[in-house]
């Protein structure tokens, strides 16, 4: 047989049929591994958000535990006891931070000055205590949750805006050529004649009440 008539380089034809395949496996390789890049860090990533959660549940566990007790504290009118106020504005911290902020309204119109305000913090202890109530006491329900949603946390929020959105730190700080800070507790208009209103309606309430005191030197009415 002549060269001219011998039949084909056998291992050049493999080549051949294979090089398609070849390339077209490594592109879907390149492809898979340009997809899966990304994902090296997602296992950080999850063990990083389990801890997160973790601590949140445990913070929301304990919350529920120190509240379990009884009913919703006062902080106008806690003991004169730092461990009871301490105690309270720990597990208020823990809950602003859990639940209350994440609602951009909130978070909007809360003053960094929020805690030297003793009105917000009874505001938010109270709605922190129905937040509990609505999902992890032994009566929460889907109807008292919907009530903190539709109703309560909107009010608090509203006051909140109303009363000192516009306040903050630097106006709780006493420098030169500002006026002095108020005290936080305020006078009972009348207390000194409380005696006085409690005997006649007592004794004498289908008459006319005493006078009030004359107080038009401090710019009140008589």
């Amino acid at each position: 047989m002549s060269p001219n008539n011998s039949p084909a380089n056998p291992a050049a034809g493999d080549q051949d049929n294979w090089s398609g395949p070849v390339a077209g496996l490594a592109r879907l390789v390149d492809g898979l591994r340009r997809d899966v890049d990304p994902l090296t860090g997602l296992p950080a990533r999850v063990e990083e958000l389990a801890e997160v959660l973790a601590r949140l549940s445990e913070t929301v566990a304990s919350m529920a535990t120190r509240r379990s007790a009884g009913p919703a504290p006062s902080w106008l009118l806690a003991p004169d006891s730092t461990e009871d106020t301490t105690a309270i504005l720990d597990d208020l911290a823990a809950w602003l931070g859990a639940i209350y902020l994440r609602y951009p309204d909130a978070a909007a119109v809360l003053p960094d000055c929020w805690a030297w305000h003793p009105d917000v913090i009874e505001e938010l202890v109270w709605l922190m205590h129905a937040w509990s109530a609505a999902y992890q006491g032994p009566a929460a329900s889907v109807a008292l949750a919907g009530d903190w949603h539709d109703r309560q946390r909107p009010g608090v929020v509203r006051r909140i805006r109303q009363n000192v959105a516009s306040c903050s730190v630097e106006r709780h700080q006493t420098r030169a050529g500002r006026a002095p800070l108020t005290p936080t507790a305020p006078t009972v208009p009348a207390v000194g004649q409380l005696g006085e209103i409690a005997a006649w309606w007592a004794t004498a309430r289908d008459s006319a009440p005493p006078e009030p005191a004359d107080h038009s030197a401090n710019g009140a009415h008589r």
